[in-house]
Formats: structure tokens, sequence, C-alpha cells
């Protein structure tokens, strides 16, 4: 197995991979210490090429990371597929075969900013995902249900876009004979207003859910300890102590007087 870190680059392509060489299996290069990084991970036994993006990898280098995943395949003259190691749960034996996998030297290299061609309205590689208005809903969630949720006991979904309409989950619990049975359904809330819609309650965390070429669903995530922020008053407050003490009357008629 070879394991190449997906690097930022300031100019363009504004990416590139060095080779990892350091440790003796892969788990000594995904772990705890490096949970902000991507990583292409080559099996050469098997002909896959996986992506892997830590915990706390920005964004920006997940998409960079798919982006170079497709480059190295080419390099490798396509006869290696590309599979995403975040979509397989972490208790599963095929988490747990990749993390076990001996490193060591392979026909890969590393891709510097050179093998990267400039992107042209003619290449194709110049394409992006798309949120499309023909979105299969039906498909988006066969989809979405294929891929692990962030833990549960950390992690609580509060709404989830797919194509123009936004949905919240639901739990309900069916009464059975022998015991009580939960589960959780997706409810439409309606559909997205037109314009640019800005969160700022929660501190949330967002999920791409991207196959097929297309951004199939946006799910937005909070901590299970997060709580709203305290809201903070702009608005003149008048308490009760000011205007329900006892006055004079006659202070009251001669405020009405027109002074001469």
């Amino acid at each position: 197995m070879q394991i190449f870190e997906v690097v930022e680059l300031k100019e363009y392509p504004y990416f590139k991979t060095i080779e990892i060489s350091e440790g003796t299996i892969v788990k000594d290069v995904i772990n705890e210490d490096n949970d902000k990084k991507a990583y292409l991970l080559v099996d050469h036994d098997k002909k896959k090429i996986w992506t892997y993006y830590c915990p706390k990898c920005p964004f920006k280098m997940q998409i960079y990371g798919g982006i170079l995943a497709g480059w190295l395949r080419v390099k490798l003259k396509l006869f290696y597929r590309i599979f995403f190691l975040n979509e397989v749960p972490q208790d599963s034996e095929i988490f747990h075969e990749v993390m076990e996998k001996l490193l060591g030297g392979g026909r890969a290299r590393a891709l510097e900013k050179e093998d990267i061609p400039k992107q042209t309205l003619d290449n194709p590689e110049a394409t992006v995902p798309s949120i499309h208005e023909f979105l299969n809903i039906n498909r988006a969630f066969e989809l979405i249900n294929e891929i692990p949720p962030p833990p549960p006991e950390v992690y609580s979904k509060k709404f989830m876009m797919i194509g123009g309409n936004i949905y919240r989950e639901e739990e309900s619990t069916e009464a059975f004979i022998q015991e009580n049975k939960s589960e959780i359904k997706s409810i439409k809330m309606g559909r997205l207003n037109n314009g640019f819609t800005f969160f700022k309650d929660y501190n949330y965390s967002t999920r791409l859910i991207v196959k097929e070429k297309k951004v199939q669903a946006i799910e937005l995530f909070t901590l299970k300890d997060d709580t709203l922020p305290t809201l903070e008053l702009r608005i003149p407050i008048i308490y009760e102590e000011k205007f329900s003490k006892v006055g004079s009357m006659d202070d009251l008629i001669d405020s009405f007087q027109i002074s001469d």
C-alpha cells in the first residue's frame, strides 16, 4: 500500500501530493495526530485508490483530494478504480483490513503541479458536480442511506436539503405486542426559499453527499451538546418600577399647562 498526502499550493493547480514513507502500516499514518489531513491510498493488490479525509480535514482539501484521485488514476493508466474510505463504517472488516495494510513501494508516483493540465472548456476533467434541477429524489435517498452517518451520540441531524426541498428527521414509535419499535423518517418541510439563506443559529457542520457527478444532498448537523446562542436584545426596555409608582395628581395637571 502506498499513501499520498494532499498538499495545498498557492498557485495553479493549487494542490499536489507527497508520498508518505514513515510508518509500517496504514494506521501509523491515519490517526488522531493527523486529523486535519486528506490522503490517497493506493492498494496495488486490489487495484484500488482509496480517498480518506480525516475528521477535521477542511472542505477545500477534500475537494482537492477527489480531483487528485482522478488524476492519479489517469497516471496509473486507468487500471485502478477509486473508492471512498469515509463511506466505509470504521467497525467494518473492510476498514480494519485497509488500516492494517503494510506500507511499501509501488508504481504510483506523487503528483506534482506539472502533472495537472490547464483546465479548459474542452477538458472533461474540468467538469464539477452540480445541484441538478431534475434530481431523482428517490434515488438520492437511496444513495444517502448507503453512507454511514456521523456518530449519533456526537452529532444530531437538523436539516437535509435534496433538490429544491428541505427535510428534517422525525422518530416515530410503532407499538407491537411484545415491544415498541422506533423508526427514523425524513419529513418534507417545504421548498427552499429563493435567494441567499444564511444560517446563524447553531454552529452547523455540513456534509455534502456527492454521487453520480451530482450533489445529491446537503446535510446540516450540530453537536449533541450544542445550544442556541443567547439573544441580544437591541430594543429599549421600560421596567415596571418606572411607571408603577404612585404620583401626584397636581404634578400631572401642572404638566399640561402652557406657560405664558
